[in-house]
């Protein structure tokens, strides 16, 4: 909590105290304050800047809000040649080996990249965080450059817009994006393993570089290779806000049939 300068006690928000224990993103938490959703010392709280101490008790729907411990929210930008699993006692290079963070959190990936690809991966301790941001309900965009071997014919970018099935599992990219040469954006809705590689297998192409750019409205920008950063507050409460209102917006509108399809120019 924060120091309140005129009472000398610690002190924060109720929106921002229910986000800070993991509750809800902090509009959420915010929307579940003003919809009578919150007691503070027993009594229904309907002001999100009421002013909290460490010793008010505090429910959120009948379950009693337990201060937790920092959250950590990472960005980093993987090398080629590193694994994201932590597990495996043979690998030589670890994605997560790269995040030395003061605090040492227990983190975990949102998401995987191959040892063959690079760029954007996040990181968090936040169980709920993580779990968000990788279940397909939340409808998070990823965003790829994509070096191929070959140009992409339109008829080829049709077919990996429209979707294949490859293993059992239907891929389909929901755009495709010339930039220049036989580079490309890929922007994909789940993100299935290996699933550009694969969509490239099945029109006699390949991947010679793939780097994953953004995710959900994060950017990489110019994260250097092989580093990390925090992710500042608004930008996680964007990715929590971004999941809420895909989820709530999935039932209303079903997924653009063919969206940029465009060739080399």
């Amino acid at each position: 909590m924060s120091q309140n300068d005129e009472s000398g006690k610690n002190e924060m928000a109720l929106g921002k105290y229910l986000s800070t224990c993991g509750v809800a993103s902090r509009r959420h938490a915010v929307d579940l304050v003003k919809a009578g959703n919150v007691t503070v010392n027993g009594e229904v709280e309907l002001n999100p800047a009421r002013r909290i101490t460490e010793n008010d008790v505090v429910f959120c729907n009948h379950k009693k809000v337990i201060p937790s411990a920092k959250r950590h929210y990472v960005m980093l930008h993987k090398p080629r040649g590193y694994v994201c699993t932590a597990e495996d006692p043979h690998a030589k290079k670890k994605a997560l080996d790269l995040i030395r963070h003061p605090d040492h959190p227990r983190l975990f990936s949102a998401g995987r990249l191959d040892k063959d690809s690079e760029g954007m991966l996040i990181f968090s301790d936040d169980g709920d965080f993580v779990n968000r941001l990788t279940h397909p309900s939340g409808g998070i965009q990823k965003i790829y450059e994509v070096s191929t071997d070959y140009e992409l014919l339109p008829h080829e970018i049709a077919r990996l817009t429209t979707g294949i099935v490859d293993e059992g599992e239907r891929l389909r990219a929901l755009s495709i994006r010339y930039l220049y040469g036989n580079k490309y954006e890929f922007i994909l809705g789940e993100g299935k393993n290996r699933e550009i590689r694969r969509m490239l297998s099945a029109v006699r192409n390949r991947a010679l570089r793939l780097k994953r750019v953004a995710v959900g409205g994060l950017s990489l920008g110019t994260l250097p290779c092989g580093k990390w950063r925090e992710l500042t507050e608004e930008e996680v409460d964007s990715i929590f806000n971004g999941i809420q209102s895909n989820s709530r917006s999935a039932s209303k509108a079903a997924p653009q049939a063919a969206s940029s399809l465009v060739s080399g120019n």
